[in-house]
């Protein structure tokens, strides 16, 4: 019982744990590729507003399976995120929209329409 109330205000423990194993990951890619997902991560902890840790920790394993794939291919980075870097990172957080914080929003105004609309 305890662990649960401690993870509703901390949150999850199996998500604490997968980006311990994620950090630990990353850390075994050559330094070129680490700057490069840093880069994306910060991108995505900042402007892509997702909520839900779940769904961030699996769109930072899959951009992590992604990256280690092109270490190993040694796929030059411009071939992974092409000339426009926030292209890239936007379009790869369309992946991920139920995670979004704004997605809650959007829901919010729409009832709110909604709602004004059945009362005229």
């Amino acid at each position: 019982m305890a662990a649960g109330w401690i993870e509703t205000v901390t949150g999850s423990f199996e998500d604490k744990k997968r980006w311990r194993q994620y950090k630990a990951r990353k850390q075994n890619l050559p330094q070129n590729y680490r700057t490069a997902i840093d880069g994306l991560e910060r991108y995505f902890m900042y402007a892509g507003a997702i909520v839900k840790g779940d769904i961030m920790m699996q769109m930072m394993e899959d951009l992590l399976d992604l990256i280690e794939q092109a270490a190993a291919d040694a796929t030059p980075i411009r071939d992974i995120v092409g000339d426009n870097p926030v292209e890239f990172a936007e379009a790869f957080l369309l992946n991920y929209e139920d995670g979004r914080w704004v997605n809650k929003e959007r829901k919010r105004l729409t009832d709110s329409i909604d709602k004004a609309v059945s009362e005229s």
